[in-house]
């Protein structure tokens, strides 16, 4: 009776066995993917339209007709220019035609001069104008290890409440990634579209979706806010880490992403990231933007606390859209 009662058991234990085996070994692949979503984050900008603008000078007519345009700047008779009487006593006439024509000739060169400026005029009338969010993300090799303390400085100094600050923030980001080609390998950007009233809803929803990818932000410096946790172990050596082509081809890995996310006033679109050469083409044109027309930057890193990695697997599982390049 015990030897049956054994040999039913024995199967039963051997799958509780396997299944407990199993979930440990979950579990501690999910610790260990979580250990590694420490981020650096830099950010800040404002949803308003710049002080800055021009405005077309309105037309001004007196009361008891006689009316006429109000000069554009630079001197030089409006148009049309009426005079209401051709000729007095004789030979008038042809001098008040010369002027007419001095007054039509002005008009002409100052509506050529405006619209050469690029019509900025066009800017103070639309409260509403079109703004381009944009997202470029870098998949980078472990070996880039000078990456993170470089973004680390940028993030301590970075005035990040400034139109120019931000600017310079994105430039000594781009050129940061662009100084370490070699270990480029993964790439990725989008551009949305919008009106500056939906604009900041939009962008938010990026940002917030890149940062809950982090399990905490060790670093970061947001309207010039900076906070800071504690330092942990540094990462591997370069003499620690493989080569990087067998770190491609034969699985798990350590990476680091960095994700820009702008939002620019006007049309701007990052081109597709197919190989090194696009990526450096989008790399140079989003560190470009001039600060009047960047509304608001985030710069966010993973992983940021020394000692964290980022495999393979938890590249490709929260980061989907990084092609090979």
């Amino acid at each position: 009776m015990s030897k049956k009662l054994q040999q039913a058991i024995k199967p039963l234990l051997k799958t509780v066995f396997t299944l407990g085996l199993v979930l440990v070994l979950a579990l501690s692949h999910a610790d260990g993917a979580l250990a590694a979503r420490s981020g650096g984050r830099i950010g800040g900008g404002s949803f308003r339209m710049p002080s800055s603008r021009t405005y077309t000078p309105r037309t001004y007519a007196p009361p008891g007709g006689g009316g006429y345009y109000a000069p554009y700047p630079g001197g030089g008779f409006g148009f049309p220019f009426l005079i209401p009487f051709w000729g007095i006593g004789g030979g008038f006439g042809g001098l008040f035609t010369i002027l007419i024509f001095l007054a039509i000739a002005n008009f002409l060169v100052q509506t050529f001069r405006r619209v050469s400026n690029g019509g900025g005029e066009d800017i103070g009338y639309d409260s509403n104008p079109s703004v381009s969010v944009n997202r470029l993300q870098v998949g980078l090799l472990a070996q880039a290890r000078d990456l993170q303390p470089e973004l680390n400085r940028i993030a301590e100094a970075a005035d990040t409440n400034s139109p120019e600050g931000r600017a310079e923030i994105l430039q000594e980001t781009t050129l940061a990634l662009l100084r370490h080609p070699e270990y480029c390998v993964y790439a990725a950007t989008g551009t949305q579209q919008a009106r500056l009233n939906a604009a900041e809803s939009q962008f938010n929803r990026l940002a917030l979706a890149e940062r809950s990818k982090f399990s905490s932000e060790t670093l970061s410096n947001v309207n010039n806010q900076l906070r800071a946790a504690l330092a942990q172990e540094a990462l591997p050596s370069s003499s620690e880490i493989d080569n990087p082509t067998r770190l491609i081809s034969e699985g798990p890995g350590e990476y680091i992403i960095v994700t820009l996310l702008t939002a620019t006033l006007g049309k701007f679109e990052l081109p597709a990231v197919n190989n090194a050469d696009d990526l450096r083409q989008a790399l140079r044109q989003i560190g470009s933007i001039p600060a009047d027309q960047l509304l608001a930057l985030e710069v966010l890193w993973t992983p940021q606390a020394e000692g964290d990695t980022l495999s393979s697997d938890d590249l490709f599982a929260e980061y989907p859209d990084l092609k090979l390049v």
